[in-house]
């Protein structure tokens, strides 16, 4: 196990890297399997045919008095909770990938566990995409911390957990990894693809062993009719847009908004939801439902008013007003319903040219999807993987990186996980040399030649000190002070210098040498993090400690601020 954590700890930790993205696959996949099968559990006891999405077909005064129930259970749940534990979903997940190495804290995982549930059950505009997401990368990160793994590891198990949660949820494996590195890890390497790919895959095997190989939707044959087609795509990409960058906007909580008691903002949130559902309860819930009829089908205008422009907003409330649901979901659905909007109208000026509102749905879905998150490549994966056609892929590809350049453009929108980031003065957006560092472990640059020495030592001790031929001397100081490193040639000439023959005994801290001031960092940690401990402590050396056994420290190594940045300039 030692020569695994160590050959992980550099950045070509291939073969390694890869059997923990299966391991990945697997313990996501099942997840996800479990997660779907306690809310189809959950659906028996009061949906029609134990459906979680027939909402349509329960009776009024229930579909309206659930989500006040839902928003209460969900804040009573949350009313005890410090705000940290109350964070969860995709945007958590990027948290603490740049600010804590991929560590996921287990309150904030069962809090996704409720949290997802009951939103889902209780009829608020949520997807299950977020909780997949959050339940897939802790639980693979956790597979890193149960092992003592290099933190850069955690990070790739992070990129797993959350490729393979997209995976089982929507049976897509290539938009699983795309999705991973584009939205949540935000580089693309090859030590990332590689484990990435595995654990989608597998993730999306385990899924399809429970439900089957069929897509998550049921989409016709569509292709592009006529090139007249294009203006009218952009024109509908445009719209798509304008409405994702306000969507983004919307979903920013406000002064106004803030100053409201938590009780109220919930029961806002449960009272909007109920007075639509009223009339239209295909807004509740993940509304995959109603993005089925559509492709197949074709709604009522009056629904697909509802489902563009309602859907959306009640999810964009929901997130102001403070209730943690996932918008994966909601975005395709409202997309969907907007390109279906554009393409009847389209069908109307032009019936003997126009395409099928069909293909117009589906390319509003794909344009939503990456206007909102910023995410071009993730939504063209999913437009193809969901359509299993190539031919949508050239309007697919005008439509998304309009709608994209719209909202980045028109709302300055970073995407919709980072603007929310920033507005807790958080920035997901790591400096170039930190995410660099943060690919490689402290064992793979530290200095391992090192003897631990008293502050005080003998002649005799001294020699036996330097048989051993360690580069580094850790000086141990009173009253708990952090040790100070002194490079061991420099006792070594000492001993040898004519001046210095007659001293039985040697002071390290007072005889001429190279001395460091030191400060400590763990042997899991990544380079990234050695760097920042070196800033915070004003120091230029770290000593790297591990636990070999309860209470027991050892030190590995010493890293220096010379040795970082030799490897950063010669990578």
């Amino acid at each position: 196990m030692e020569v695994f954590r160590r050959r992980l700890a550099n950045v070509d930790a291939l073969p390694q890297l890869c059997l923990l993205g299966v391991l990945s696959g697997l313990l996501t996949g099942g997840l996800m399997v479990v997660f779907r099968g306690v809310l189809e559990l959950g659906a028996l006891t009061f949906m029609p045919d134990g459906d979680p999405e027939a909402f349509e077909r329960l009776a009024v005064p229930l579909r309206v008095v659930l989500p006040l129930i839902a928003v209460a259970l969900i804040g009573v749940w949350l009313w005890r909770m410090p705000k940290s534990a109350g964070k969860i979903g995709i945007g958590h997940v990027i948290e603490r990938l740049t600010y804590h190495q991929g560590k996921m804290p287990l309150r904030n995982w069962i809090t996704q566990w409720w949290v997802g549930l009951v939103a889902l059950l209780g009829g608020l505009s949520a997807g299950r995409e977020g909780p997949a997401i959050h339940l897939g990368a802790a639980a693979s990160s956790w597979i890193g911390q149960a092992m003592r793994l290099p933190h850069n590891s955690l990070r790739v198990l992070v990129g797993c957990g959350t490729a393979a949660g997209i995976a089982a949820s929507f049976n897509t494996p290539i938009a699983g990894v795309i999705f991973a590195m584009e939205v949540v890890m935000m580089e693309y390497t090859i030590t990332g693809f590689m484990p990435v790919i595995l654990a989608s895959t597998t993730g999306a095997v385990v899924s399809q062993l429970a439900y089957g190989s069929q897509p998550a939707f049921s989409v016709p044959s569509v292709h592009l009719v006529s090139l007249f087609d294009l203006p009218w795509i952009v024109v509908t990409a445009i719209l798509i847009g304008l409405v994702a960058g306000g969507f983004v906007r919307l979903a920013k909580p406000t002064t106004w908004q803030t100053r409201l008691p938590v009780w109220g903002r919930f029961l806002a949130v449960g009272v909007a939801v109920a007075a639509l559902a009223w009339w239209y309860p295909q807004v509740q819930g993940m509304g995959y439902d109603s993005l089925e009829n559509m492709l197949v089908g074709q709604p009522a205008l009056d629904v697909l008013i509802a489902l563009a422009l309602g859907k959306l907003a009640l999810t964009a409330l929901t997130i102001a007003f403070g209730v943690p649901v996932s918008i994966i979901g909601p975005i395709l659905v409202a997309g969907a319903a907007l390109g279906s909007l554009c393409g009847l109208l389209w069908a109307a000026l032009l019936p003997a040219l126009g395409s099928s509102p069909v293909m117009f749905s589906l390319l509003g879905m794909a344009a939503m999807m990456g206007a909102v998150l910023q995410a071009p490549l993730a939504a063209l994966m999913a437009l193809l993987e969901l359509t299993h056609n190539s031919t949508i892929l050239l309007p697919g590809m005008l439509a998304v990186v309009v709608a994209v350049l719209v909202a980045r453009q028109g709302y300055h929108c970073s995407g919709f996980f980072i603007a929310t980031l920033d507005d807790q003065g958080l920035h997901p957006l790591q400096r170039p040399l930190l995410q660099a560092l943060s690919r490689v472990a402290v064992p793979a640059v530290m200095e391992r030649s090192v003897a631990r020495a008293p502050r005080v030592l003998s002649r005799a001790q001294a020699q036996e000190l330097l048989a051993g031929k360690p580069t580094w001397l850790v000086v141990s100081r009173e009253n708990d002070n952090p040790p100070v490193g002194l490079k061991a040639a420099g006792l070594a000439r000492l001993m040898l210098d004519e001046k210095w023959q007659d001293e039985a005994r040697f002071d390290l801290l007072e005889i001429p040498g190279q001395r460091v001031d030191l400060a400590p960092i763990a042997l899991q940690a990544t380079l990234s993090e050695a760097f920042e401990q070196l800033n915070k402590y004003g120091v230029d050396a770290l000593y790297v400690e591990h636990t070999t056994a309860p209470l027991i420290r050892k030190i590995s190594g010493i890293i220096t601020r010379d040795a970082i940045e030799n490897y950063y300039r010669n990578k």
